[in-house]
């Protein structure tokens, strides 16, 4: 498979302060925020028009899940949007508050830990073809993924019985598996549950569960491209691919996250060993030789060429990543701060700094405060997240229902969607079922907004 679909699933951290005092628990302060959500007409488990899904997770986590998108430009900008959302709906409930009498802020993170250890995810998912023997993915995509941290980690200071240190990854430290169909029991790299959102018979939903949320649009653009081309390779049976088992996964995913200029070797399967960066070289290398044979889409080639640049300049110098890798980014922010107040790593001030990096705040999250100094590479204009905030991408399922939750708010019909099914709640029960989320348009699709025009004599809602 060269074209793909694939989404994100992000769950955000939440708290209420005045003057640093929590003065609500998530809880309440998840209710505040989805207040807005049930104002539209709905309950908190919501799909909006630009075809995501809008919840409240385990844990009173605000959750957003992206359209289904098979440009990877289309899934930053989705990813993004998620945020844009999430703020509507911090103002308005920040409003709430402050009308009821209730002082402090609120502040909404793009993480994955909170201050008490637990620990909230990010979720990728890739349509993949339907194949049972998961052989390759351990050979091949588990090590890729295990080893990706070096450009794909959020970073994290860890404080560890030997002392406080730094990390590249926030996820690495809560996962406990290298595959199985749990989720928060006993977190895996990959979730093998099979919910394919699509036709059983010929693809299948592979969910990662291992990544960081991503503030940087390069991260992200890069870990979804990389990974959809490693996949095009392991479902390519003629490609040639090494065994790059690793001998201890779980061991490997956490001795990566501390080894941060990648010196440390891990052991495989085979008796060899490799370091992460050598298995990222290893594996942009073949997927170099892939392309030149393949007719992948333009972006995923591109993925391959940021690839190595990012493989290259971390070899040569890391820091020069600052720009497009997160856990880089803010170790130079944690760096620079150490030297100029002559503190230590387990000091307060960089805890604090350690978390205002992913405030989805634009005036105080430190990501945002730098990527206005274009101190980050952009993927996508400010426009094209506004658009995507709104309209789903045109090219994929996702396009037919933003239309119809838009054409059902329009004509006021009472409707009922998930990722498969269209449902108009009246007398007929009138439903279409998209199985093929490589389609945009379906002619029972718009015979069925066609009904609902037809159907209204008040006209659309003003």
């Amino acid at each position: 498979m060269l074209r793909r679909i694939f989404g994100i699933e992000t769950e955000y951290g939440v708290t209420f302060s005045l003057r640093g005092q929590r003065r609500l628990s998530p809880d309440e302060v998840s209710r505040f925020l989805f207040r807005k959500v049930v104002a539209w007409g709905r309950s908190s488990n919501v799909f909006l028009e630009n075809g995501s899904r809008l919840y409240l997770d385990v844990g009173s986590h605000p959750e957003y899940a992206t359209a289904e998108c098979d440009a990877l430009t289309d899934l930053v900008a989705q990813d993004k949007a998620g945020e844009a959302v999430l703020r509507e709906l911090v103002s308005y409930a920040q409003e709430q508050l402050t009308n009821e009498g209730i002082r402090g802020d609120i502040f909404l993170f793009k993480n994955n830990t909170d201050s008490s250890g637990n620990s909230y995810g990010c979720h990728e998912n890739y349509c993949i073809e339907r194949f049972d023997d998961l052989t390759r993915l351990e050979q091949v995509f588990i090590p890729f993924l295990i080893s990706r941290q070096i450009f794909a980690g959020a970073g994290k200071v860890v404080t560890t019985p030997r002392g406080t240190t730094y990390s590249m990854s926030q996820r690495a430290e809560h996962i406990w598996e290298s595959i199985s169909s749990a989720t928060t029991r006993s977190r895996p790299i990959i979730n093998t549950r099979d919910e394919p959102h699509a036709d059983p018979e010929r693809y299948r939903r592979l969910h990662v569960i291992v990544g960081d949320s991503n503030m940087s649009e390069f991260a992200t653009f890069l870990k979804v491209g990389t990974a959809s081309v490693v996949l095009a390779m392991i479902e390519d049976r003629t490609t040639v691919l090494r065994d790059y088992n690793i001998a201890s996964p779980i061991n490997a995913l956490r001795d990566i996250s501390y080894d941060l200029w990648s010196k440390e070797p891990i052991k495989l399967v085979s008796g060899r060993d490799m370091t992460a960066l050598e298995i990222q070289d290893d594996l942009c290398e073949r997927a170099e030789q892939f392309a030149q044979n393949r007719d992948l889409p333009g972006d995923q080639v591109l993925a391959i060429r940021l690839w190595r640049q990012a493989i290259d300049d971390y070899r040569n110098d890391p820091m020069s990543l600052a720009d497009r890798v997160d856990w880089i980014a803010k170790f130079q922010i944690i760096e620079r701060e150490r030297e100029r107040r002559g503190i230590g790593l387990n000091d307060p001030k960089i805890a604090l700094i350690d978390l205002l990096y992913h405030d989805t705040s634009m005036e105080r999250g430190l990501f945002y405060r730098r990527q206005q100094r274009d101190h980050f590479r952009r993927v996508v204009s400010d426009e094209q997240i506004s658009v995507a905030a709104t309209d789903a991408p045109a090219t994929t399922r996702a396009r037919m229902r933003g239309a119809f939750i838009r054409a059902a708010k329009e004509w006021r019909r009472d409707y009922t969607v998930d990722w498969v099914h269209l449902k108009l709640n009246d007398e007929m029960q009138r439903t279409v079922l998209l199985k093929d989320p490589f389609k945009s348009t379906d002619d029972r699709f718009e015979k069925l907004l066609t009904s609902m025009e037809r159907r209204d004599p008040r006209g659309p809602a003003d």
